[in-house]
């Protein structure tokens, strides 16, 4: 595991901005395409911001790249809360990437049936009816106060789902469904990173990394690569009490 902290969020931003960039150049050397997860919430718009401009966009063979999501509200594409609309308006309609490899969760479906529809596309782009030693090669994760990543909330069976790749549920605090990844598929990948910001994340980055196992408290303790890397991207105030 490693931790990077940085003075404030631009300064994060820009730093992650230059280490994916890197890493799709150095995959796409050897590789013939580059699959990454994005994440929702307001903190990953900066970072896409830049990879949609020069000098990374420049830098990024898009036509190699293919787009997946962690998670999503079940509410429509034109609706401000969806994570794939917020990609597309920071990131997705400012690079070529081609449509066929923008994959979706498709939220005019039924939750249920949309989280089977994406897992079937995943087992069709791994080329696998079972999980595969290694996933996606990048994951982008974010974590909110309360300690969730993806939507795997605090008290919720979804945090120890190990059959399905992909599944949804009601949130009540929210009145909503989501529809995720679980933590089985994501674990698989090759690189892993948290990006977090703010004082409001600082109770939560501390019990994740230093208190004791609780992930029915703290989901975010359920992503542990099982062959990948795993990287922490905070600013000072999200990492505060690290220190």
């Amino acid at each position: 595991m490693d931790i990077e902290i940085y003075k404030d969020a631009d300064l994060l931003s820009k730093a992650l901005a230059e280490w994916i960039t890197g890493l799709i150049e150095e995959t796409l050397s050897r590789e013939d395409r580059f699959s990454i997860v994005l994440s929702g919430g307001s903190t990953p718009k900066k970072l896409n911001e830049l990879l949609a401009s020069h000098p990374f966009c420049d830098r990024i063979d898009w036509k190699r790249i293919h787009v997946f999501w962690g998670d999503e509200r079940a509410v429509p594409f034109d609706d401000e809360r969806n994570n794939a609309r917020m990609a597309f308006d920071t990131l997705l309609n400012k690079v070529g990437v081609p449509r066929e490899q923008i994959h979706l969760m498709d939220t005019s479906l039924p939750p249920m049936q949309a989280a089977a529809e994406y897992e079937k596309a995943l087992k069709n782009y791994f080329g696998s009816e079972t999980l595969p030693y290694k996933t996606f090669d990048l994951v982008l994760l974010g974590m909110g106060p309360d300690g969730h990543t993806l939507s795997l909330f605090p008290g919720r069976p979804v945090i120890h789902e190990e059959k399905s790749w992909v599944t949804s549920f009601y949130l009540d605090e929210q009145e909503m469904y989501r529809i995720t990844l679980t933590r089985q598929i994501v674990n698989h990948s090759d690189q892993i990173v948290f990006m977090i910001t703010g004082s409001d994340k600082t109770n939560a980055v501390y019990e994740v990394l230093k208190g004791e196992h609780n992930p029915d408290k703290y989901p975010s303790q359920v992503i542990l690569p099982t062959q990948g890397e795993l990287y922490f991207f905070m600013d000072e105030a999200a990492a505060a009490k690290l220190h």
